[in-house]
């Protein structure tokens, strides 16, 4: 595939899907599994988990970090331009039209109930995109993810757990697990 070719699919595949994803990081991420590994076959499930993991661990935006490895392992660091900048055109112009009629938005009953039907379908996709993660993980590692999950599950839903020491512990066990199975060999 010829680069001015792959960096214009990048572009326009990530300027579309940032465009028309509502809900934040994680239903982007969803997108982005179907676009490039369901559809382009450029990465597979197991490199999209990963993507996942480093950019959900990664500060800042989860959009904006899974552009940054999509683009460098697609295409180098301008691949990181590229899908940056098609990441960010969209919120960035909505946000400015949004911010210019603030207050019409805000009194329109039309838009809060508009606004009000999205939160469901977001809800829905955060859902879908858990579950397919799940799925995925539970493939190799079954007992330990579903522990893991119901941990976090409840150390995050039930006690209040700052999600940021959840994966930080979720990293430690990981290294941990790492360290024991390299020394068995």
């Amino acid at each position: 595939m010829k680069k001015k070719h792959l960096y214009l699919e990048l572009f326009l595949s990530m300027l579309y899907l940032s465009t028309f994803t509502f809900g934040g990081g994680y239903v982007i991420v969803s997108l982005m599994k179907k676009k490039f590994c369901d559809e382009l076959h450029y990465i597979d499930e197991n490199e999209m988990l990963d993507f996942v993991a480093i950019a959900q661990s990664s500060p800042g935006p989860i959009a904006v970090n899974g552009a940054i490895i999509l683009g460098y392992k697609m295409a180098g660091i301008m691949g990181v331009f590229i899908c940056v900048l098609g990441t960010i055109i969209p919120p960035f112009v909505i946000l400015f039209v949004i911010s210019m009629f603030y207050e019409a938005f805000m009194s329109n009953q039309i838009i809060k109930e508009l606004l009000s039907g999205m939160r469901i379908g977001v809800a829905a996709l955060i859902l879908s995109v858990v579950y397919e993660m799940l799925k995925g993980e539970m493939k190799s590692h079954m007992k330990k993810t579903v522990l893991l999950f119901i941990l976090a599950l409840v150390l995050n839903g039930y006690f209040q757990f700052n999600v940021a020491w959840i994966i930080l512990g979720c990293v430690v066990l990981a290294l941990i697990d790492v360290y024991v199975k390299g020394g068995r060999k």
